[in-house]
């Protein structure tokens, strides 16, 4: 359940934020942590063992890991899915942007000139600014359903045809027949993800910086608005 506002203190309005959200960041963050690593040793290789292959398993630990951690993964982008349609007001944005109304784009345009210092921070509610939005929506919601559809989609060509992962994500072979394109397009989706938790971060840190606000409602479930 969501917590109610506190009262007005002389740092400022502090409202805490959804906890449920706060568990699955971490829990998230930790998945792609994992992935990111896991998967880059899977498309570039593993370091040189001694002895034969067969004396080490190595590899397969490496798979088993990166395996756990998408199911892990998985399992939470269904649950925030789900959170977004049953939670509060504050959890639907990043799977569904208004790119058809104006007022969105005059407020994005506002948060690009705040994050070029080219003008004073805009005003903000509680919750994601148009920007921050912006790129949830392309680079993690939708690079996220990809990296999922595709990761099982070469999972399930793994294990077999009767597996339950290549009835449901099989058709991926019919818009790329060569497996191999499946692991590019994988590959490159990693590096998206990848950039954006670079960019997130900067932008975290900078906000914290420059705003005054709170270091980030992830960490302390609370956000800070300066009076």
């Amino acid at each position: 359940m969501d917590k109610a506002p506190t009262n007005r203190s002389t740092s400022g309005r502090v409202f805490y934020d959804y906890t449920p959200v706060q568990v699955w960041h971490w829990v998230n963050a930790l998945a792609i942590l994992v992935l990111s690593l896991t998967g880059y040793l899977i498309g570039t290789g593993t370091p040189a063992m001694l002895g034969e292959a067969s004396g080490n398993f190595l590899f397969g630990y490496i798979r088993f890991t990166h395996f756990s951690a998408a199911y892990l993964l998985s399992v939470g982008f269904l649950w925030r899915i789900n959170w977004a349609l049953k939670g509060n007001a504050h959890a639907m944005p990043i799977f569904c942007v208004p790119l058809w109304r104006g007022r969105f784009w005059w407020e994005m345009y506002h948060e690009v000139r705040w994050y070029a210092f080219l003008t004073e921070a805009p005003e903000r509610g509680i919750g994601q600014n148009r920007l921050a939005q912006l790129a949830m929506f392309f680079m993690f919601t939708q690079t996220t359903t990809f990296m999922v559809i595709t990761g099982f989609a070469l999972y399930g060509q793994g294990v077999g045809n009767d597996s339950w992962q290549n009835k449901v994500f099989g058709w991926v072979f019919s818009i790329w027949p060569n497996s191999q394109d499946v692991h590019t397009w994988h590959h490159f989706g990693l590096w998206v993800i990848v950039m954006f938790a670079l960019v997130h971060i900067y932008a975290v840190i900078r906000e914290n910086t420059i705003s005054g606000r709170s270091f980030s409602s992830m960490v302390s479930a609370e956000r800070g608005f300066p009076d």
